[in-house]
């Protein structure tokens, strides 16, 4: 039985937590194994923080979304809504370069959050969302069929 769960949030800090319990809950629900569910938490969280970090710091009221299906796999949508290139652009930078000075502090919790990610999550993709401006983080990770 395939499932969607859509969750959407006033970019605030204190609504992370309740994403993270969220997708654990859906996660263990759609079969993901006992060992994963410490990194899907962390990946949910990272993917979150990053999103509200982004909307604070553009002042954006717009929702953050998180949408979570467990169809052949358990995966996650993290969707924002600020401009592309504050989204994206750290990811093209060397890593010697996250240590400049002259980043804010914003766009380096940007760059480090997709390093995270990248460390927690095998299948993971980053791209711009259909319509308007913003990012979707998608999160993809096995499940087992009961």
């Amino acid at each position: 039985m395939m499932a969607t769960v859509r969750l959407s949030f006033s970019p605030a800090p204190v609504h992370v937590r309740t994403a993270r319990l969220v997708g654990v809950a859906v996660a263990r629900r759609a079969g993901v194994a006992e060992e994963l569910l410490d990194e899907v938490r962390l990946a949910i969280g990272e993917a979150c923080t990053r999103a509200v970090a982004l909307h604070n710091q553009y002042g954006l009221p717009d929702l953050v979304t998180v949408e979570m299906s467990d169809s052949d796999s358990y995966s996650v949508r993290v969707i924002d809504h600020a401009p592309i290139e504050a989204s994206v652009g750290l990811t093209k930078l060397p890593p010697d370069e996250l240590a400049d000075e002259s980043l804010t502090d914003e766009a380096l919790t940007t760059g480090v959050g997709f390093a995270l990610l990248a460390g927690f999550v095998d299948d993971l993709q980053v791209r711009p969302v259909d319509d308007g401006p913003g990012t979707e983080v998608r999160m993809v990770w096995p499940v087992r069929r009961r």
